[in-house]
């Protein structure tokens, strides 16, 4: 099921006429249509990556703590696991990692 863009506009979902309709009521009425973008990215790739990898590095940190604050109940739970798993996993390679800058600036 995909998520939905938006909250309905009703309690229940409008049909295809309704739908039509309101796109004709607009078009009709003359409002201007605004439409929004995403920024574009401006990071170089090297950036991006660091920014990845930190975020990586911030999502373990969290995922240690809820896996120290998990009660002693829930420990051999697939949640557990699952945590254990994200904490082994080894980021310092990731951090060593100096992407290349591109051709002639290396």
């Amino acid at each position: 099921m995909e998520i939905m863009p938006r909250k309905p506009i009703g309690e229940t979902a409008m049909t295809d006429a309704e739908r039509q309709a309101r796109y004709r009521a607009a078009r009709a009425a003359g409002a201007p249509v605004i439409r929004t973008r995403r920024p574009a990215d401006h990071r170089g790739r090297a950036r991006r990556w660091d920014d990845h990898v930190a975020g990586l590095v911030e999502a373990q940190v969290e995922f240690m703590a809820w896996l120290e604050s998990l009660p002693d109940s829930l420990q051999d739970s697939a949640t557990a696991e699952a945590l254990r798993a994200i904490c082994d996993l080894d980021l310092s390679e990731l951090q060593a990692i100096v992407p290349p800058r591109g051709f002639g600036r290396d």
